[in-house]
């Protein structure tokens, strides 16, 4: 119980001593279930009289619906139309048309902040969820996508576990400065909706009787004019404070502004982060783990907002000053050789304040035992051939036209119907027609098959395309590269007096730095690791690591990196533990 409490005071730092005592009591019965849900996931949830006050997944905590009842400020909140509440109980994710935006802006949150659903003109929660953008990323895409995630809702089968109560009816808190400008000229807003300053849709009907929410306005009224001019005149004063700085990044356009952030964290990360122990270093390590950790906080790197629009435009940029060096070690993955530490540039540069170069070490380190890893996501790719061009050319695709599985499928299916070579007898059949016959009949089968089955028909037809596939690393643009994706190969090899050791290649292509991996390792089996070239590979490079250790390798990439097995290969050579006597 002490350890629930210390992990929701880091969790939620917003609560209070006594708010957490109170949410964590000492003497109150508080159970641990735990269940699976359809997707496999183990989920633990901690309840508390009876009702789900937390759950978490993968060692992170979320508050329920009830817990946000009673706190429910813990959370940034986003407000959604009463409607969409069937839509997120049905599973569906919070997409941005069906937020809305306050006179007051949103609350500022970064990707992967853990945020609350509210409905308009209530403040209780009805959903819990995790930001997919960035507040300025939402307004720049001009409201439209995905914007959150749903992990819970009111009504969802988590809420049935508890006492199935409805949400309060908590009235929004006046905050809007259209409230105080109202609130300041006494105006009172009878018969009217809340200062929403959107549609009187009637759909939009909230169960909150109109005194509760004049309440809040009425006080803000009393407080008198004196309060307001307060708060005012304290703005005033801090507006003329950043008056000049704002000025000065005013003249600059957004683009140029960019520009300068991604020099800073460059020049930044080069001076305290990055030591020569750490080269060849991949360049998509490089800006996760050391360039955006050198961000200015309220302040996000996007390369798409500077002029270079890629990070490898821009690191090329900063090879032609002979700052660093960058090749291409691995098939479409780039890394970072070398780096002139001595570059006029580097000794020139001064750490921003706020920023030390003992906190900078101490950040690397704290990093490398805590560098977060995010999978790429692979998709397999069909390239059209020269020999299936007859089958594709009517659907307007070219030799070289890349395409996924299911257009591929779309393309056969438009095909079959189109020349009507559905079999009348058998609509599981397809008839064979010239097309299809040079196309995908080898030449022994020409003439003794004459119907192919849909799955047989459709198999064919990729195994007779170029394979491709594209890979898209977190924060940068997806890459489309020939052939399969080759897996991350693990072996075992006899060395001499009869010790083994574990050999891990292809960690590059999964945006995985081979040093960090080793590193890591060593630090959890307490046996040495080493970089080794690959043999007969020039420029590629593997890890070494004492014993037979695919065990805590399998952990490590399946549960802590989620990478898919089907993209490792080896790790049916793990020891077998055999039982104690």
């Amino acid at each position: 119980r002490r350890k629930l409490r210390a992990d929701v005071a880091a969790a939620f730092p917003n609560l209070t001593a006594e708010q957490l005592t109170e949410f964590i009591p000492n003497k109150e019965e508080l159970n641990v279930v735990k269940i699976h849900c359809h997707k496999g996931e183990a989920v633990t949830i901690y309840v508390n009289n009876k009702n789900p006050i937390l759950f978490e997944i993968e060692k992170v905590l979320y508050p329920t619906v009830y817990t946000l009842w009673v706190y429910p400020d813990l959370l940034p909140a986003f407000s959604t139309w009463p409607p969409v509440l069937r839509k997120l109980a049905g599973g569906a994710d919070l997409m941005l048309p069906g937020v809305v935006v306050p006179p007051s802006g949103f609350p500022q949150v970064e990707r992967g902040t853990l945020c609350a659903v509210t409905l308009l003109g209530n403040r209780a929660p009805v959903a819990v969820a995790v930001a997919t953008m960035s507040t300025a990323e939402m307004l720049a895409a001009g409201m439209k996508g995905k914007g959150f995630a749903v992990l819970h809702t009111y009504m969802d089968h988590l809420w049935e576990y508890g006492d199935k109560s409805c949400p309060p009816t908590l009235a929004p808190s006046v905050t809007d400065s259209a409230d105080k400008e109202r609130a300041e000229d006494g105006e009172e807003p009878e018969g009217e909706e809340p200062a929403i300053g959107f549609s009187t849709d009637p759909l939009q009907h909230v169960d909150v009787g109109d005194l509760s929410l004049k309440e809040p306005e009425g006080c803000a009224t009393v407080m008198g004019k004196e309060e307001f001019n307060e708060d005012r005149a304290a703005e005033t004063a801090e507006d003329a404070s950043t008056e000049v700085q704002q000025e000065a990044e005013d003249s600059r356009t957004p683009q140029e502004q960019m520009d300068a952030l991604f020099n800073q964290c460059f020049f930044h990360a080069l001076k305290c982060k990055v030591k020569k122990s750490d080269l060849p270093l991949l360049t998509s390590t490089f800006l996760r783990s050391h360039m955006f950790s050198c961000c200015p906080a309220g302040k996000q790197l996007d390369i798409k907002k500077s002029s270079y629009k890629k990070f490898s435009k821009f690191l090329q940029c900063m090879q032609h000053q002979k700052i660093l060096q960058v090749k291409e070690l691995n098939k479409g993955v780039e890394s970072i050789t070398e780096v002139d530490w001595k570059h006029p540039d580097i000794k020139a540069f001064a750490i921003p304040e706020g920023f030390s170069s003992a906190s900078a070490a101490q950040d690397n380190k704290s990093e490398d035992r805590e560098q977060v890893y995010h999978a790429p996501e692979i998709i397999p790719l069909y390239g059209v051939s020269t020999k299936m061009i007859p089958l594709f050319q009517e659907s307007g695709h070219k030799k070289g036209s890349v395409l996924s599985s299911s257009e591929v499928r779309n393309t056969i299916i438009n095909y079959v119907k189109a020349n009507e070579l559905v079999d009348e007898t058998n609509k599981n059949f397809v008839k064979v027609n010239a097309i299809l016959c040079d196309c995908l009949l080898d030449k022994s089968e020409q003439d003794e098959i004459s119907k192919l089955k849909w799955d047989d028909l459709l198999s064919r037809c990729l195994e007779r395309m170029q394979p491709l596939h594209q890979v898209t690393f977190f924060g940068q643009e997806p890459v489309v590269r020939k052939g399969n994706i080759e897996p991350i190969d693990i072996t075992v090899a006899q060395r001499s007096s009869n010790k083994k050791v574990t050999i891990i290649k292809n960690l590059e292509l999964y945006g995985l730095d081979p040093q960090w991996v080793a590193n890591i390792l060593q630090q959890k089996v307490q046996a040495s690791a080493t970089i080794t070239p690959v043999p007969g590979m020039k420029d590629r490079v593997q890890v070494q690591i004492q014993g037979n250790q695919i065990n805590q390798l399998a952990k490590m990439l399946l549960e802590e990196y989620q990478l898919p097995r089907k993209y490792i290969q080896g790790l049916e050579k793990a020891p077998k533990l055999g039982r104690k006597k």
